[in-house]
């Protein structure tokens, strides 16, 4: 396969910044975004060693769609337990999460950068038979560098903006290029597909991998603790929430005057737990993270620790999903709490996840609120009418419970492109 002038000038140009790549990484040590212990695979050097035998490598960038990963791994290490697997994310997030919630057995390392050399490395040492990506913003030298040394490659779940689209379409021999290296494309949802589509890729049908899996763990004899802290009142919860949502959430706490119901404030980014807490003036706040308590006195409670959305899912008795309370971020996945039979409060702008969130309002197991004025009245009825959540919690819930098919979808398609 031939590159475009515009992909070999991509090459080169990173091949020639690639000297400085180790100082810019060091850098994002400092700002607390890699970890200095593992720098050296992000330029494609592992200290961890190859299994011997066919290798799947699996990649999802972030949290979200590291996640979304899981249930397919689960069913690779079941379906084909000859197969050694490896995971590759790209924050520090997430290689948290993944090194708490992978199978015994799977390799997790950090992408390397779409480097010439960091790219040339990682696939010299792991050699993959089969390379599956979820979602994925495209990285070229990457793609092309599996591509030409005869990996399979499938792009799974598949989501692009219009954004990136139309920066795609601007180099449109380099587009066509990166996507036929691509076995199998399966896009996310219906926009994604007709702007893969538009580019020249050949799609297959729509998979969103965030419609399967199973319901988040969680610790029961935790979750009974947490709830004989909390005394008998409701809870709500706000999950995943950035920068700005959390003023509104609180606001439209204040506004329903739910005086015996505790908030819970779980940010998406855990480090933001002391920021989180200095905006609840007027609460009686505890921070998980700090070890501080949690009793019957507490009002607002900050859950800034990782890998504990299950248990938290599982207090509430109202989740408020953020990321959609402002523009750009476009929400977060509702089937966690959905999979917990939990009522959803979400905003307005829940671009990533469009159509669960329809089919979800469709079912009434979820209610948009599009301002925290509007957060307080959906709170409030919830709060004076608790069956309603009761039977939002159930909707939503069944809806979670028909998506299971989504998986043997996957693994069909995926099998003809597994090594033998």
């Amino acid at each position: 396969m031939r590159r475009p002038l515009s992909l070999k000038l991509y090459a080169s140009t990173l091949g020639l910044l690639e000297p400085l790549a180790r100082p810019l990484l060091e850098r994002r040590v400092k700002a607390g975004k890699e970890d200095p212990a593992r720098l050296d695979e992000r330029l494609g050097r592992s200290t961890v060693p190859r299994p011997e035998g066919a290798l799947v490598w699996l990649h999802g960038v972030s949290v979200g769609e590291s996640m979304s990963l899981l249930p397919l791994v689960g069913a690779l290490k079941t379906r084909r337990p000859d197969l050694a697997l490896i995971v590759t994310s790209g924050t520090r997030t997430s290689a948290d999460l993944l090194a708490r919630r992978l199978p015994e057995g799977v390799i997790h390392q950090y992408a390397p950068l779409d480097a010439p050399g960091s790219v040339t490395r990682f696939l010299n040492h792991w050699e993959p038979d089969l390379g599956v990506l979820v979602e994925s913003e495209l990285w070229p030298n990457l793609i092309l560098g599996a591509h030409e040394r005869g990996v399979k490659l499938a792009l799974l779940s598949a989501r692009m903006t219009e954004g990136s689209a139309r920066g795609w379409s601007r180099v449109p021999a380099a587009a066509k290029v990166v996507l036929d290296a691509f076995d199998l494309i399966l896009p996310q949802e219906a926009g994604t597909q007709a702007r893969l589509s538009s580019l020249g890729a050949r799609t297959g049908p729509l998979l969103n991998l965030k419609t399967v899996g199973e319901s988040l763990p969680f610790d029961a004899l935790e979750l009974a603790r947490l709830r004989t802290a909390v005394g008998g009142r409701r809870v709500v919860l706000a999950a995943n929430t950035h920068p700005g949502e959390d003023e509104i959430v609180i606001e439209g706490f204040r506004r329903a005057g739910l005086t015996d119901t505790l908030l819970v404030i779980a940010p998406r980014h855990p480090a933001r737990g002391a920021a989180v807490a200095d905006l609840l003036s007027g609460f009686t706040v505890a921070r998980r993270a700090a070890n501080q308590p949690l009793t019957p006195r507490t009002t607002a409670y900050v859950a800034d620790t990782l890998g504990e959305m299950g248990l938290l899912y599982s207090l509430a008795d109202v989740v408020v999903m953020g990321g959609g309370f402002l523009p750009g971020i476009g929400g977060h996945n509702p089937l966690e709490p959905a999979r917990l039979e939990r009522p959803i409060l979400t905003g307005p702008h829940t671009f990533n996840a469009t159509a669960l969130y329809a089919d979800l309002f469709a079912d009434a197991a979820a209610i948009e609120a599009a301002d925290s004025a509007a957060l307080a009245r959906h709170l409030k009825g919830l709060n004076d009418y608790p069956h309603i959540g009761r039977r939002m919690g159930e909707a939503a819930l069944a809806y979670a419970q028909r998506q299971g098919g989504a998986l043997d979808q996957a693994m069909a398609l995926l099998e003809p492109l597994l090594p033998r």
